[in-house]
């Protein structure tokens, strides 16, 4: 048993920011990322959020081009890749657009939340308890026992901040919109923590892409490690 490969893939602004303060989405991706990033979901086995963001934007993590879809299940994969969060607090409204779309979902938690949200998703998504408490490498071995080897990570700042400290990634997709926002109340892409290597880790840049008034940057952060696992 592997663990899936994980792709962070996040939109920022110049200054670091995924989103403003207001209580309106900011939008920093334009039509030709979005596209891309639907391309990127449909190479990947699941996708995963975490709660804050499902409470916050309700999203529908779904693979939205047709044609990527058909390709898939030509392929003998699920139309859809699985849908990922993972809760603590076990506060996750049934309600939701993350469980009423796509596929299969699957929401980790500690034992104490397993039992409550299992009543209250019942039909609607797999809960699986890790524990007293949900860890991202307990998660990433159960995934990898599922079968699952290509992990997308698309938010929000606790997943983001939490897979790096962990040293868990190894791919990053990030996104540049042409953008200040400059408001310290706002999310940022990662959060304080003592990061591996520190300020004296330099990542591997392998491309840099222009879609639009975006620019898209991807880099290796394992370099020496990067065979699909």
């Amino acid at each position: 048993m592997s663990r899936p490969r994980v792709r962070l893939s996040v939109a920022a602004s110049l200054d670091g920011y995924i989103d403003d303060a207001s209580a309106q989405r900011l939008l920093l991706s334009n039509s030709a990322d979005f596209d891309a990033v639907d391309q990127v979901r449909a190479e990947s086995d699941a996708i995963l959020v975490g709660a804050q963001t499902l409470r916050t934007d309700n999203p529908r993590l779904l693979v939205n081009s047709a044609e990527r879809r058909a390709a898939r299940v030509a392929a003998g994969k699920p139309e859809y890749p699985v849908k990922v969060t993972v809760t603590e607090s076990g506060d996750l409204d049934p309600e939701l657009r993350f469980w009423h779309t796509g596929g299969a979902k699957l929401v980790y938690t500690g034992a104490a939340s397993a039992a409550r949200l299992g009543g209250r998703l019942a039909g609607l998504a797999e809960v699986i308890a890790l524990g007293d408490r949900p860890t991202l490498p307990a998660l990433l071995d159960d995934l990898g026992a599922r079968g699952i080897h290509r992990l997308m990570v698309e938010g929000g700042t606790g997943m983001h901040t939490g897979f790096l400290a962990a040293d868990l990634v190894d791919e990053i997709r990030l996104a540049i919109a042409p953008i200040l926002v400059g408001d310290p109340a706002a999310p940022r892409f990662v959060g304080p923590a003592l990061f591996p290597g520190g300020a004296q880790r330099r990542l591997l840049l392998t491309g840099v892409e222009q879609l639009g008034d975006v620019a898209v940057l991807n880099y290796l952060v394992n370099p020496g490690d990067n065979a699909i696992r």
